[in-house]
This record gives structure tokens, C-alpha cells and sequence, in this order.
């Protein structure tokens, strides 16, 4: 059995639809089958996901036109594509129906709105795929993730899977011969409310599916040939990635590869399913594979290089900082204070750097962090830097190779670096940069290690 999963742009349109569904009927394993909420049909086009956004605040805010607009501006979109494959208008009164209801029903919070709102995305175009299939004479089933028993903990809007869907997944029955259709990016909470993944979380329902069902592999459909080795508008025409592992794709998505979310890696990876990264457009293109590293061979030092300039850095300098009991403990104490995560904490004898996701701060949280630590740990100095960017080099080839020398070389008298830090893994190199020097570092490198 494969878990094919498609994504928004493959499912935008009747004429896109017909397409993924011709990839689904060309091979038998394919049997469960993930689908996304219509996305963008041209490039000023809104995505259904972003309409049912505005519908929940039309709704909170009670304006009864503006919802009844979107209410059918929505319905709207699978009327076309349902008008492309002939459904009568009756066919699609459950749909009506679904969406109509969503401002009347019962929720705990505003979030939990929110989730409810934008997961109809996804629940009604596997509904409306299950009937287009039904139509053309398939054996193929809606599955509501409460049906399958997808259970999830965490916030509305950012929800994290339970292992015991895992355990339901096993015991769900279905026939060799049926087609089952599931939405992506939701499940359901113990006292049964809807709640989301992050933005693109019908990876990760796909990668739930594919360990629950066992699956031999786990298809992830999207607009790109394959997952290339530096981004193609940093880099001109950059290498595809054939294979790689699991831990190269979480390092890289950590910097900016977006194509495959990184957290549907997790369940994939305690199934230990192989996930191939594919075309819709070529489906016979071989795509990338994410394999397991167990038996992995690396062809080369660096598989690929990415960047963030989402990032942001407190510095602190301080003499005889090495020889100060707790002085990193009280830092620590102040940031869970906050509720602030940090990515990572490269020091010296007397200097210590604390790296932020810049996403997860207001200027509001930087003043009053920087104000308990001068308060706290009295420093010699201390600097807030905005402009800061991360670039990952990564490759299963540099455990066995010098990578560092490589990087410095390529990046000599080109790029200022403030920061070289090696993984305990050693199949990755993170670099410090300013934003504007991030880029030039991807191509710098790219260039020495592939051209």
C-alpha cells in the first residue's frame, strides 16, 4: 500500500483535480489517498484555506452579509470543480450544508473557531473527491479523521498527534479494493473539537496515515521536480536531490526548505516509511526520496544548503564569564520566565550569543528580556542583533569528510561570518551571517561544493 498525499495547487481546479486523480487510478497500491483544500488556480488567486480565514472573523465579528458572501464564494469553488465532473447540484447539498452551519456551531474559544473554520478546507474537498470517484465508478470512501480516530493534543491552531491514533489506525477496516479519502490537517481533541497542524498540515496527516496503515511508501504530491540542493532562486539551476535521509531534511528545513513540512518527518520516521517527493505535474519524474539513515550511502560530501534570515540574537560579553557559577542558569531562568524558546547558544571564555526564531518575539518581549538579564547577570556588554541570518550546510558525506575547511575557504574574503558552529551529529555546519550576506553564503558554498 502507498498514502499519496496531495497538496493545495494539485487540487485547485476541476482540471487539476482530474489530473491527480489519473495518478491515483494509475497505480493500484495507491489506496490511501490525502487530500489539501483547493489552493491557488492563477497566480492573484485566493486560496480556499484563506477564504474559510475570513469567513471565522466575518463570524466573529457577527457581519451576517460579509459572511453569507463568503459562505458562497467558498461553495463556489467546488461548484466548479464539481461542475467539471458533472455532479448534479444535489450531490453537493451535504457541502451546503457544512459550510452554512460552521457560525452556529458550539465552540470553547475563538481558536478553537479559527480551526474548525479552516479545516472545512480539506473536509469538504475529500468529500467532494470521494463523490467525484464514486461517480466515475470506484469503490472509494470518505473518512472523517474522528471516524479513522486521529486524536490530537496541544493548541487549536498547532495541534500535535496522539500515539494512540496510531493503535486506531491498525484496527480501521477497510477493503483491498476501496479508495480512502481523508482530509489533511486536522484532527480531533479528547473532548472532540476540531484542531489544526500548522500551516501545511496535511503533510503530517499524510505521514500519520502512512505509519498507522503501514504503508511501503508515502507519495507527498507537489508543484516542484524534486527537492533541489540550494533554493533556485538563491542558486541557478541547482542539483536535485535524489536521496536523502530523514535528519537531512529535518537540518534543512530548520533553515528554509519548505517543500516537505518538517514535522511530518516525525511520524514517518517511527514507521521508518520512505517518503518520495514528487511532481503532480511529473508524475514520472522520480522526485526526491527521504529515506531512513540506516543503510544509507552518501554520493557526496553536502546534499544540500539552505537559509533563514528569520533570526535574531542577544549578546552578551562579560569577563571571566567561564569562571561564573549559574550565570547561563539564570539566562535560562529568564526565558522560561517569558514562555521564549531559543535555537541556539554558542560561547566563548567571555562571550555568549543566544540565537531566537525572531517569530516567536514582539519588541515588547525583547525589552523586558534584555532588562531582567542586565538586571540578572550584570554584563559588561550587552547587544541586541536583528540582522541575523542562519545558513545549514548539510550532508551525511561530512561525518567522514572535512566540511569546515571547505566552508571557510568558499566563503573567504566574500562573506563576514559571525558565528561557525558544528551538529553533535556532524552531518551539519550552521553558519552565522548578516541577512544581506545570507544568500551570497548559499551561492558561495553551493559553488564549492557542487561546481
Amino acid at each position: 500500500m502507498k498514502v499519496v498525499k496531495f497538496g493545495g495547487s494539485s487540487l485547485a481546479d476541476g482540471p487539476a483535480v482530474n489530473h491527480a486523480l489519473s495518478i491515483i487510478k494509475s497505480d493500484p497500491e495507491r489506496q490511501v489517498i490525502v487530500v489539501s483544500a483547493p489552493g491557488k488556480r492563477f497566480e492573484n488567486d485566493i486560496k480556499v484555506t484563506d477564504l474559510l480565514i475570513k469567513y471565522a472573523q466575518a463570524a466573529l465579528a457577527q457581519a451576517d452579509e460579509k459572511m453569507q458572501a463568503l459562505q458562497q464564494e467558498i461553495f463556489n469553488r467546488y461548484v466548479a470543480i464539481a461542475d467539471y465532473f458533472g455532479l448534479a447540484s444535489s450531490d453537493l447539498t451535504a457541502i451546503k450544508q457544512q459550510l452554512a452551519a460552521l457560525p452556529q456551531a458550539a465552540y470553547p474559544t475563538k481558536q478553537y473557531l479559527l480551526g474548525a473554520f479552516k479545516a472545512h478546507g480539506e473536509r469538504l474537498n475529500a468529500q467532494l473527491i470521494s463523490l467525484i470517484l464514486q461517480k466515475q465508478g470506484l469503490k472509494a470512501r470518505y473518512v472523517d479523521p474522528k471516524e479513522a480516530g486521529i486524536k490530537v493534543t496541544g493548541t487549536p491552531n498547532n495541534a500535535t498527534v496522539l500515539p494512540e491514533s496510531y493503535a486506531y489506525l491498525e484496527q480501521f477496516n477497510y477493503q483491498a479494493d476501496e479508495k480512502l479519502i481523508f482530509p489533511g490537517f486536522f484532527g480531533f481533541t479528547l473532548a472532540g473539537h476540531i484542531a489544526t497542524f500548522s500551516r501545511g498540515g496535511s503533510d503530517i496527516t499524510g505521514a500519520i496515515l502512512a505509519r498507522g496503515f503501514h504503508a511501503r511508501l508515502y507519495e507527498n504530491f507537489t508543484d516542484v521536480d524534486a527537492i533541489f540542493a540550494a533554493n533556485p532562486a538563491v542558486v541557478d539551476h541547482p542539483k536535485p536531490i535524489k536521496v536523502m535521509t530523514y535528519r537531512e531534511m529535518r537540518e534543512l528545513s530548520y533553515a528554509g526548505f519548505s517543500v516537505f513540512h518538517d514535522e511530518a518527518l516525525i511520524p514517518a520516521i517511527g514507521g521508518s516509511i520512505p517518503i518520495n517527493v514528487k511532481n503532480t505535474a511529473h508524475p514520472d519524474h522520480p522526485g526526491t526520496m527521504i529515506v531512513p539513515e540506516k543503510g544509507f550511502v552518501p554520493s557526496q560530501i553536502v546534499t544540500g544548503i539552505a537559509s533563514g534570515k528569520h533570526f535574531s540574537a542577544l549578546y552578551m560579553h562579560k569577563y571571566l564569564l567561564n569562571k561564573e557559577n549559574g550565570f547561563t542558569l539564570k539566562i535560562l531562568e529568564i526565558l522560561n520566565k517569558y514562555g521564549v524558546p531559543y535555537e541556539h547558544m554558542p560561547s566563548g571564555i567571555d562571550d555568549i550569543t543566544i540565537i531566537f526564531d525572531r517569530h516567536k518575539l514582539t519588541d515588547e518581549l525583547i525589552d523586558a528580556i534584555c532588562e531582567d538579564v542586565q538586571n540578572a547577570v550584570n554584563p559588561d556588554r550587552l547587544e541586541w542583533i536583528n540582522d541575523y541570518a542562519i545558513t545549514m550546510i548539510v550532508g551525511e558525506g561530512m561525518q567522514s569528510h572535512n566540511a569546515i575547511s571547505g566552508i571557510i575557504a568558499a566563503l573567504a574574503n566574500k562573506v563576514h561570518v559571525s558565528m561557525v558552529n558544528q551538529g553533535a551529529s556532524e552531518i551539519s555546519v550552521m553558519i552565522g551571517t548578516p541577512k544581506k550576506d545570507a544568500d551570497l553564503a548559499v551561492s558561495a558554498i553551493y559553488d564549492y561544493f557542487f561546481n
